[in-house]
């Protein structure tokens, strides 16, 4: 147990029991625990395999390359559809917790292989994602729009051309545009 982690088992109100539970089952199978992005992280290697994260309706293990794992028992959930590589076991009560903790611990050697044999998901190219009309008809009218954001990371390409497609109205698509437009011209993500 790394002691820099242990205070968000003493901060969890609703979970308490049952993320005390996933820790020990990721120590039991000899990960190293760290905190990162705010939780306890489960390395192997160095190489991120599993990390707890607590939401109001459940707690989950996530694991960072579940989209390679067999999941023949079905357990194994995409968080939302443009996530690609990660998955989630989620949990409700703890006694699914124990009775799935053989399950959760082949899921986790499974994911320790994974790591061992060096695989890595096929993430999707940024040119796989359609680009919004009301996007297209600005970076056609904009060079410098299309410049800068042809220059961002292809991960915030991505950011902007999920979220600038998400609203049906194209009303929406072409305020949230206009919104970001200048951030795009600053060479910023979405989110910074």
């Amino acid at each position: 147990m790394n002691p820099r982690v242990d205070f968000y088992f003493n901060k969890a109100n609703n979970w308490q029991k049952e993320i005390m539970q996933l820790r020990q089952i990721a120590l039991d199978c000899g990960l190293t625990e760290e905190l990162k992005w705010g939780c306890p992280c489960y390395t192997f290697d160095k190489a991120n395999i599993v990390l707890i994260h607590v939401f109001k309706e459940y707690c989950a293990f996530l694991f960072f390359k579940g989209a390679l794992l067999a999941n023949a028992d079905g357990l194994l959930i995409q968080q939302t559809k443009n996530v690609q590589a990660a998955r989630q076991i989620r949990f409700t009560p703890i006694n699914q917790i124990t009775e799935q903790s053989a399950i959760i611990k082949a899921h986790i050697y499974e994911a320790i292989e994974v790591e061992k044999a060096g695989l890595k998901v096929e993430l999707k190219k940024t040119t796989s994602y359609p680009i919004p009309e009301e996007f297209q008809q600005k970076l056609d009218t904009m060079p410098a729009l299309a410049k800068a954001f042809t220059a961002l990371t292809p991960g915030r390409q991505r950011a902007y051309l999920l979220y600038f497609a998400a609203p049906k109205q194209a009303k929406t698509r072409e305020q949230r545009i206009e919104k970001y437009e200048q951030q795009i011209l600053n060479g910023k993500g979405l989110n910074d």
